[in-house]
C-alpha cells in the first residue's frame, strides 16, 4: 500500500427507513498523524519501504492506479477531525432503475441486429440486395452521430427521466410500426420503423454511466455500469439467436415510474460535491469544448470508436462471413452471434467487478484491448479450417474481450473527464463508435464481397492494433475516484452556477492530484 491513507466506508441499515442504506464517511486523520510519504529512509516494508518479496506483477501496476485501489474490508477507521463531509445515502430503488433501463435497452439492441443476422432471408423476401439490408443495421450508426449532441444536451438540461421516456417511447413506436411492414412490397415501412428505433437508441446508449454515477456508490459504480451495458448486449444476443429460429430460410415460400432524475441524497462524494448547478447557466457548449481539449479523452474517443466500431461491423456482416465458409448454416450463424455476445456479457460483468475492486482502469482497458486484437486474429485465421465448433470457440473468445470492453470505455471516460457530465462523455464515445462502425462496415463489406472475408477481417485487425497503441498512450488520471477518496474532507456547501467544475477542482487538489484538471 502506498503512502497516505484511504478512507474506509461503512454501510449501516436505517431502521426507520428499511429501503435506505446510509453511507457515513469518517474524516481523515490530521496531517501530522499521517505516515511520511518519503520511504527512502526505511527499507522495511512495514514502515512504507519497498518490499523486495512482492509479486513482480504488482510492481508493474502504474503508481497512480495502484494508489487508487480501494482498501479491503476490515481496515482501520480514520479518526474524525475537521469538518464533516456531505451526507450520502444508497437507495434500494437504484436496482429498480437499473433493471428497467436494462430491459428497454435490451429491446432496442434486439431491433438493431435482428434483420442483419438473416440478411439472405430478408433480401429475398423484400426483393432487395444485401447492402440494402445492411443499411437497416447501419442506420443505427448514421442516426447516432448527428443526434447525440441534442440528446446529451437534453439529458443534461432536462434530466434522466425525460431522456429515458423518449428512448423507451420511440423504441415502442418503431416496434409497432414493424408489425405493419410484413409484406414483400413494404420495405419502405421497414426502413421507416428502423429509423425510429435508431433515433430511440440515441436516448439509450449514453445512459449506463449516468445511471451508475448518480444512483450507485463508489464501490459498485463500475459494476452497475457494466450491468446496464449487459442489458444492451443481451438484446443483441437474443437478436442473433431468435431470428434464424423464427424466420427460416424458405425461398420457395415467400403506471408508476421507477426512473427518476436522481435519488434524494447522492450515493458518493463525487456526486455530493456537484449539486445544485443552475440549468439556466449551464453551458453545454462549454462542456463539449472542455472534453475536446482533454487529450486523454480524445485518445480514448478514437480507440473506443475503433474497437466498438469493429464489433458493430463484425456483427452486421457475420451472416456473410460465416456462410462464405459454411453454406446452409444460417441457424449456426445465429448461434455463433449469440455465443459472441453472451461471452461478452460475462466479460463485461467480470471487468466491472474488477474495476470496482482495484480501480486499475488503464491497465484493465489496455489488457482487454490487446486480447481483443489477439482474439480477432485467431477468429480470422481459423475460419477456413472447416470446423464449425472451432468457430464457436474463437467467436466466444473474441466476444468475451471485444464486447467486454464496452463498459470499460464508459467508466474510464467518466474518470478522466470528471467533473464533466457522464452523459456527454458517454454520448461522444458512442458517436465515435457509430462513425467507425459505418466506415468499417462499408469497407469490410466491400472487401468481403470483392475478395473474401479474410481480407475484411485483416483490415479490422490492423485498425484494432492501432487502437491498442492509442490506448497505451492514454494518461490515467482517476479524477472522480480521487474525489471519493479525498484524504482531507471538509464540509462542502453548494455554491452558485458553475460550481460543478470549481468545487470538483478544489476537492481534486485536496486529494493530492498532481495536475490541473484538463477540463477546467
Amino acid at each position: 500500500m502506498v503512502a497516505g491513507e484511504l478512507v474506509q466506508e461503512h454501510l449501516r441499515a436505517d431502521t426507520g427507513a428499511p429501503e435506505d442504506i446510509t453511507v457515513v464517511r469518517k474524516s481523515p486523520q490530521p496531517e501530522s498523524a499521517r505516515r511520511p510519504a518519503d520511504t527512502d529512509s526505511c527499507s522495511d516494508p512495514a514502515c512504507g519501504g519497498p518490499d523486495r518479496h512482492r509479486d513482480p506483477e504488482e510492481l508493474e501496476v502504474p503508481p497512480d492506479e495502484r494508489a487508487a485501489m480501494l482498501p479491503v474490508a476490515g481496515g482501520g477507521e480514520a479518526e474524525e477531525a475537521g469538518g464533516r463531509a456531505p451526507e450520502t445515502r444508497l437507495y434500494w430503488r437504484r436496482f429498480a432503475v437499473l433493471a428497467v433501463f436494462s430491459l428497454y435497452s435490451l429491446v432496442n439492441a434486439f431491433q438493431w441486429i435482428h434483420y442483419s443476422i438473416i440478411t439472405n432471408v430478408f433480401a429475398k423476401y423484400y426483393g432487395v440486395t444485401n447492402d440494402k439490408v445492411d443499411w437497416l443495421s447501419m442506420v443505427y450508426m448514421v442516426a447516432y452521430i448527428p443526434l447525440i449532441f441534442p440528446a446529451t444536451w437534453l439529458l443534461d438540461r432536462r434530466g434522466l427521466r425525460l431522456t429515458a421516456l423518449l428512448g423507451a417511447g420511440l423504441n415502442c413506436a418503431g416496434a409497432w410500426l414493424k408489425c405493419a411492414s410484413v409484406s414483400p412490397d413494404r420495405f419502405g415501412v421497414t426502413v421507416t420503423a428502423q429509423v425510429i428505433c435508431s433515433v430511440a437508441q440515441v436516448f439509450i446508449l449514453g445512459l449506463p454511466s449516468r445511471i451508475a454515477s448518480v444512483w450507485f456508490g463508489p464501490r459498485e459504480v463500475s459494476t452497475a455500469c457494466a450491468t446496464a451495458v449487459l442489458g444492451n448486449q443481451l438484446g443483441t444476443a437474443i437478436g442473433f439467436l431468435l431470428p434464424p429460429v423464427l424466420v427460416p430460410n424458405t425461398p420457395e415460400d415467400l403506471e408508476r415510474t421507477v426512473i427518476k432524475d436522481k435519488p434524494p441524497l447522492p450515493p458518493s462524494q463525487a456526486q455530493a460535491v456537484l449539486p445544485g448547478v443552475s440549468l439556466d447557466n449551464y453551458s453545454y457548449k462549454q462542456s463539449i469544448i472542455n472534453l475536446i481539449k482533454n487529450k486523454a479523452f480524445v485518445l480514448l474517443l478514437i480507440s473506443y470508436g475503433i474497437l466498438t466500431g469493429s464489433f458493430y461491423s463484425v456483427s452486421t456482416l457475420l451472416n456473410q462471413i460465416i456462410l462464405h465458409y459454411f453454406q446452409g448454416q444460417e441457424l449456426n450463424t445465429g448461434r455463433i452471434g449469440l455465443t459472441l455476445v453472451l461471452a461478452g456479457m460475462v466479460g463485461s460483468i467480470l471487468c466491472g467487478l474488477w474495476l470496482d475492486h482495484t480501480k486499475t482502469y488503464k491497465v484493465t482497458t489496455l489488457v482487454v484491448y490487446l486480447l481483443s486484437f489477439v482474439g480477432m486474429l485467431v477468429f480470422t485465421f481459423t475460419l477456413d479450417l472447416n470446423n464449425i465448433y472451432l468457430v464457436f470457440f474463437t467467436a466466444g473468445v473474441l466476444g468475451f474481450f471485444m464486447t467486454g470492453y464496452l463498459p470499460l470505455g464508459f467508466e474510464f471516460g467518466v474518470e478522466i473527464t470528471y467533473p464533466e457530465s457522464e452523459g456527454t462523455s458517454s454520448g461522444l464515445l458512442n458517436a465515435f463508435a457509430q462513425f467507425f462502425g459505418i466506415i468499417f462496415t462499408l469497407i469490410q463489406g466491400w472487401l468481403t464481397t470483392a475478395f473474401d472475408p479474410l481480407a475484411g477481417n485483416v483490415f479490422l485487425s490492423a485498425w484494432i492494433l492501432l487502437g491498442v497503441i492509442l490506448t497505451a498512450l492514454i494518461k490515467s488520471e482517476l479524477k472522480r475516484h480521487n474525489v471519493n477518496m479525498a484524504t482531507e474532507s471538509k464540509a462542502l456547501q453548494a455554491v452558485s452556477v458553475s460550481s460543478r467544475r470549481v468545487r470538483a477542482a478544489a476537492i481534486l487538489g485536496e486529494a493530492g492530484s498532481s495536475e490541473e484538471l484538463s477540463c477546467c
